[in-house]
C-alpha cells in the first residue's frame, strides 16, 4: 500500500493515475544504490518538474520524466529500497515524488534483493479498493 502524493506532484500523480492499472518490469538500478526502475522511455515527457529530489527515502517513489536527454535517455519509474539517490552514468537525476508506501516497508529489502540477484520483476500499480 502506498500514499498518492498528490500535494506534493499533483501533475506527476495526475500522470500516474491515468495509466493505472499499470505492469512494468522493475530493474535493479546500476548507479543509484538500493534501488530498482521500470524504463518508462518518452511517456513522461511532458511531466512538469514539481519539487523534485535526487535522494529518495526508503519507500517513496519517483518519476523522472526523461526530458533531459544529454543525462539519460528517457525516463524512469524509481522505488527506493534502502540508501540511494537517483543517478546515471553521465550524471545525478531527479524526480517527483509520486508514491510513498505505507505498508510492507519491512519487505522492501526482500524485494530489492529479489529484483538484483533475480532479475527483472513484474510490478503492477493500481488503485486499492
Amino acid at each position: 500500500m502506498a500514499r498518492l502524493e498528490e500535494e506534493k506532484s499533483p501533475e506527476t500523480c495526475k500522470w500516474l493515475l491515468a495509466k493505472l492499472p499499470w505492469e512494468v518490469e522493475m530493474a535493479h538500478v546500476s548507479w543509484s544504490g538500493n534501488a530498482c526502475f521500470a524504463s518508462i522511455g518518452s511517456q513522461a515527457y511532458a511531466v512538469p518538474w514539481e519539487r523534485p529530489l535526487r535522494i529518495p527515502a526508503k519507500g517513496e517513489i519517483i518519476i523522472y520524466p526523461g526530458n533531459i536527454p544529454h543525462l539519460q535517455m528517457g525516463g524512469e519509474f524509481f522505488l527506493s529500497w534502502g540508501p540511494c539517490s537517483i543517478a546515471c552514468q553521465n550524471g545525478n537525476l531527479m524526480g517527483n515524488l509520486v508514491l510513498t508506501i505505507t505498508e510492507g516497508l519491512d519487505k522492501l529489502e526482500e524485494y530489492g534483493a529479489l529484483v538484483h540477484f533475480g532479475g527483472q520483476q513484474k510490478m503492477t500499480v493500481e488503485l486499492a479498493d
